[in-house]
């Protein structure tokens, strides 16, 4: 990994990430698909679903940036079938998404990015080829998928370097005007403020780049230190998550930072319990109780 990040922090201020060289796929993905709620269909299009979904999104090179194989992103996609049309080949699903990343001097991997996506919907024969051309999205799994995949790449590489995902998320904005255009949901600007067009659009917003330094600080400065100067690494941390606070009330109505602190409660608690100061203990608790009030009982678990 520490080859990946210097490599990363170079290309950050010197070239456009794209530019340089071709290596290896980046994504180590997992793909699940639960067809129990469909009954009297055969199983072979949910089997040829998941292989080829898997298939595409592990042997796509999506961007030029260099991962060793060991350096792959580690994501796993649970797509639950909800309703399944043979007639259209139409399926509504609902997609359960995490993507990790090691942290540096542990064994430990830490959650870089986590979507639930309830409008999960597209067409599909056990026959598809899918195939992405950029620029010429017109089938919205693909979308979907090369959506996902440059968030998850832009996301891990906003945790290794100051920005450092910006060009994946550019895509991932031309990836969703497309998808605006194909009339399936979760696309739409104005929609729901926790749909694929919002997440983005606020995450990218200007107003909202303190987010994207908490990302950053919050890894590389805070947890990537942990083994090394864990008390230092805690306070750096803690001063972050002020970032984190602005973020929350920097664009009425933004889910940014509460899916932040969805996939992240249990870390959150594990880095203050039983080992931070107690001035680090109560702002860390104020703060995450300001932006997710609903977890209060996760929270209190801080100050212990």
């Amino acid at each position: 990994m520490k080859h990946r990040v210097l490599f990363i922090i170079f290309l950050a201020f010197t070239f456009s990430p794209f530019q340089l060289f071709t290596f290896s796929q980046e994504l180590d993905a997992r793909v699940t698909v639960n067809s129990t709620k469909i009954e009297g269909t055969r199983t072979e299009v949910f089997d040829a679903l998941q292989s080829k979904l898997e298939d595409f999104l592990n042997n796509q090179k999506w961007t030029e940036i260099p991962f060793r194989e060991n350096e792959k992103i580690q994501c796993n996609f649970n797509i639950t079938v909800n309703t399944y049309k043979p007639d259209e080949n139409t399926f509504e699903c609902t997609l359960l998404m995490n993507s990790s990343r090691p942290v540096y001097g542990s064994t430990y991997n830490t959650v870089a990015y986590a979507v639930n996506d309830g409008n999960f919907t597209f067409e599909f024969t056990e026959f598809d080829q899918l195939q992405y051309q950029d620029n010429q999205i017109d089938n919205n799994l693909i979308a979907l998928l090369a959506y996902y995949a440059y968030m998850i790449i832009g996301m891990d590489l906003d945790t290794m370097a100051p920005k450092g995902g910006t060009d994946c998320f550019h895509i991932a904005e031309d990836i969703v005007t497309a998808g605006e255009n194909m009339g399936f949901p979760g696309w739409k600007a104005f929609g729901d403020s926790g749909n694929r067009f919002a997440l983005l659009n606020d995450y990218m917003d200007g107003s909202m780049e303190c987010m994207r330094e908490f990302n950053y600080v919050y890894h590389r400065k805070g947890l990537d230190r942990m083994s090394e100067v864990p008390d230092s690494a805690r306070a750096t941390i803690c001063d972050a998550l002020e970032l984190l606070h602005e973020a929350n009330t920097a664009k009425n109505m933004t889910k940014v930072a509460q899916l932040f602190t969805e996939y992240k409660r249990d870390e959150l608690v594990n880095i203050f319990a039983k080992k931070g100061t107690n001035d680090e203990k109560d702002r860390a608790y104020e703060i995450l109780f300001a932006i997710d009030a609903s977890q209060q009982n996760t929270w209190e678990k801080i100050k212990k």
